[in-house]
């Protein structure tokens, strides 16, 4: 359990696992010029989202470091995104204590190739 106490995962819901904290506009980005026009200080500072590892995962794989500060720096804004919604909605129906690997749709893609070669 993370400092953080008994809170729910902001994108999936769950609740009793360790959190970590997600920038929604990234630290890398803070000092870049476009970042510094399309935010406030203070947005850029206390815009954060308490995530479970899993999806905290899911979110940098399927999201660019610039994506996420230009377009997905509102925890509903992820919350739509296609691949990160179907993640969602499927580790809603995992248990807590299972461990989840998350891949990216490049590995995905690898491993789809790789099924259909074997029949």
């Amino acid at each position: 359990m993370s400092e953080h106490g008994d809170r729910t995962c902001e994108l999936c819901g769950r609740s009793g696992l360790a959190l970590t904290r997600h920038h929604l506009i990234p630290r890398c980005r803070h000092r870049k010029p476009r970042t510094r026009r399309d935010h406030t200080r203070d947005a850029m500072k206390s815009s954060i989202a308490l995530l479970c590892r899993p999806c905290h995962a899911t979110v940098h794989a399927h999201l660019t470091e610039q994506q996420l500060a230009a377009e997905y720096s509102k925890v509903q804004a992820l919350a739509a995104h296609p691949e990160i919604k179907r993640f969602v909605a499927w580790v809603r129906r995992q248990p807590v204590d299972r461990r989840i690997a998350v891949r990216t749709p490049n590995q995905r893609r690898d491993a789809r190739r790789a099924r259909r070669l074997r029949r």
